[in-house]
């Protein structure tokens, strides 16, 4: 018989895979990986910063995630610096304040692990609310605006001329970003969170042919990376988090195997 606990953690890596997989799928279309690095990386200062002030820590992240990206747009139309400079600056800067911040604070050090790589089987009946009710809203407001952001990220022109305003369907993207990084924090980690959006999505890209299969391909192999992988730890005892990764890279490795690349050139 499966543990509860072993059942909390399944439901609450398939509820944040589910989410991620079609973000992730806009993040390979729109080149921005680095932007789900930066994201992540300022997650550890939210969690910081929400211990610091007494509040839920996803809360907490979820904030820093915003104002990370309301200031990354600040400064991307200021000028002067390129995209991927103000990316690193901002990652790291964020990363590194957080865990000076984390640094000052007494009692947290034995919890900077389960920050960084994930404590998906520490998942309560709360946080399996938080997960699925969240994802519900993100995948409603990404659903709300699938078309004109799908445009926005093949032709922006277009779409600008369209009158469809890129600019307001990239800050909206941004922010569903950083509502799954504030409810997947727990699930992998926040230096893990980026592998979980984008390896499902690039698994998933070889076998879709419309941007909507690929979307509903990655959510399907998230899910299995995740029942695989927290199988595994569970046998091998090894760390959760890091281990659904490996098992999403497998399954992408899977995916590259030659007799496969023919098949779809004769279909």
């Amino acid at each position: 018989m499966v543990s509860d606990f072993i059942l909390r953690a399944a439901l609450a890596g398939i509820g944040v895979a589910l989410v991620a997989a079609p973000l992730g799928c806009f993040v390979v279309w729109r080149r921005m990986a680095y932007f789900g690095d930066t994201m992540a990386h300022s997650a550890l200062l939210g969690a910081a910063a929400a211990i610091a002030f007494d509040i839920d820590a996803t809360l907490g992240v979820f904030i820093v995630s915003v104002l990370v990206a309301l200031a990354l747009l600040a400064l991307e139309r200021r000028g002067g610096l390129a995209t991927d400079t103000l990316l690193g600056l901002l990652s790291h800067s964020a990363l590194a304040v957080g865990l000076v911040v984390m640094g000052f604070m007494t009692g947290l050090r034995l919890d900077l692990f389960g920050y960084l790589f994930g404590d998906i089987l520490a998942v309560g009946t709360n946080d399996l609310i938080l997960i699925w009710g969240g994802g519900a809203v993100i995948l409603a407001v990404l659903l709300r605006i699938w078309r004109p952001l799908l445009a926005a990220t093949v032709a922006p022109d277009v779409a600008a001329a369209e009158g469809m305003n890129p600019a307001r369907q990239r800050l909206i993207f941004m922010l569903l970003m950083a509502g799954v990084i504030a409810i997947a924090m727990k699930i992998v980690g926040i230096l893990l969170i980026t592998a979980l959006l984008i390896i499902p999505a690039a698994a998933a890209r070889r076998l879709a042919h419309t941007p909507e299969s690929m979307a509903m391909i990655a959510a399907g192999i998230g899910a299995l990376a995740v029942a695989g992988g927290l199988g595994a730890a569970v046998a091998a005892d090894t760390p959760a988090g890091p281990t659904i990764v490996v098992a999403a890279l497998v399954l992408f490795l899977i995916g590259l195997i030659p007799w496969h690349g023919k098949a779809a050139d004769h279909g």
